[in-house]
């Protein structure tokens, strides 16, 4: 099943923040964004519903094995994208932005082909 480009953002800022954090809450995904904090509410009530994340009762949201999955996927897609960017020759700042915008829109196929010629190099 096909989400959206807001629904793997979203999916992606939760895990990036749980691993850098431990934990994360609403307040942390709409200050990382810069969206207001009804409209985080909205979509994670949305990401709860489809099953994507768990929302604890101190508030504290978790990952499903079903959004844990696109999260994953997405995040591996932006950190492979912005290393291939930057390999290229791209400043890091734009790297960054056009991987956002790429990793959402490109075919398996092709992110495949892009991965395999990568040199992954220490961080």
């Amino acid at each position: 099943m096909r989400i959206q480009k807001s629904a793997e953002d979203y999916l992606e800022t939760i895990l990036r923040l749980t691993l850098q954090n431990g934990s994360v809450r609403s307040i942390d995904i709409a200050n990382e964004l810069g969206f207001s904090k009804p409209s985080v509410s909205t979509a994670m009530k949305r990401l709860r519903e489809n099953g994507y994340i768990t929302v604890e009762q101190h508030g504290c949201i978790q990952l499903t094995a079903k959004g844990q999955s696109i999260a994953d996927k997405i995040y591996e897609r932006h950190i492979l994208l912005t290393r291939y960017l930057i390999e290229l020759g791209v400043s890091a700042d734009v790297a960054e932005q056009d991987a956002c915008k790429i990793e959402h829109i490109l075919s398996q196929e092709t992110f495949d082909q892009i991965r395999a010629h990568t040199v992954k190099k220490p961080e």
